[in-house]
């Protein structure tokens, strides 16, 4: 819980502040986990901008994921140089959908909607270049099951609230609010996160005196200059 002194403020009050300032996060899954897969492992590390513009010059490129399985790690590279880092994700795109098609004998991963959820994500979790991020991506944004992401804003805003411990990495921090979460809170929750962490809560000078949470953050004072 975000707190000062004896007050707190829960991820739920957190969310519905949020989202009175940008809007109520609709959870629509799009089904299609090898594409949510690929396109996380391309965002790793670059913009979203630069990862979905990587991501639909390789789909141009490969029309089925068979087709890329049968390429070259250089032709793969070329078609994703935009995203930046294209030398490291070719290779590690290949080894994910190889290893994939080992498993599956297909690109059908409808199975882990079924799936207990801990399961479903130690299996995503053993393919090559998969950990906890782009594995909560694939379940949370492909097959609907509440599993938390958490990127760089997620994890910045969690740590100035209090919600996880300021030295907690963003791999512990995935099961530490995960936890405080109802299954139907991870969704809302990670979208209004990432929203005020790209506009209020910045990593450099974030804009306290326009936030909804000051009232009840931890950190807030320090950039305030009231503490």
């Amino acid at each position: 819980m975000a707190t000062i002194g004896t007050q707190t403020l829960s991820p739920r009050e957190i969310v519905e502040r949020l989202s009175a300032l940008y809007g109520e996060p609709v959870w629509c899954p799009h089904g299609d986990a090898v594409s949510e897969l690929v396109l996380t492992i391309l965002s790793q590390n670059t913009s979203d901008a630069n990862s979905g513009r990587a991501f639909l010059r390789l789909r141009s490129r490969f029309l089925t994921w068979e087709e890329l399985l049968a390429a070259d790690p250089a032709e793969i590279e070329a078609e994703i140089q935009v995203g930046g880092l294209a030398r490291i994700k070719a290779p590690r795109i290949k080894a994910a959908l190889e290893e994939v098609w080992r498993r599956c004998d297909s690109f059908d991963l409808s199975f882990l909607r079924e799936m207990p959820l801990a399961e479903a994500k130690e299996w995503l979790r053993s393919l090559p270049g998969v950990g906890p991020k782009t594995a909560a991506c694939v379940l949370m944004f492909a097959l609907g099951r509440p599993a938390l992401p958490v990127d760089t804003h997620v994890h910045r805003v969690s740590q100035r609230l209090g919600l996880v411990p300021t030295k907690t990495g963003a791999s512990q921090a995935h099961d530490l609010l995960e936890a405080m979460l109802q299954p139907e809170e991870v969704y809302p929750f990670h979208v209004s996160l990432i929203e005020h962490g790209r506009r209020l809560c910045r990593a450099q000078r974030p804009l306290c005196p326009e936030c909804p949470l000051r009232d009840r953050c931890p950190t807030a004072p320090l950039y305030l200059g009231t503490k």
